[in-house]
């Protein structure tokens, strides 16, 4: 008793979601949420850039 569908079945198609209504302190508090995150970005690029700490990096010594 073997069908010829074979695979995985397609998924149900998601309904589009609503246009949500804001008031001014919903968006207000949105920006404050991006700048944050873009803040965080920023700083994470920095220390990216120099190291975690002080951009010495941890450094090994020659003594055994």
């Amino acid at each position: 008793m073997s069908s010829k569908q074979g695979g995985k079945a397609k998924p149900l198609k998601q309904p589009k979601k609503d246009q949500k209504d804001y008031d001014e302190t919903d968006l207000a508090n949105i920006q404050k949420k991006k700048e944050e995150e873009k803040a965080l970005k920023d700083l994470k690029a920095k220390a990216q850039q120099k190291g975690a700490f002080g951009g010495s990096g941890l450094k090994k010594s020659g003594k055994k």
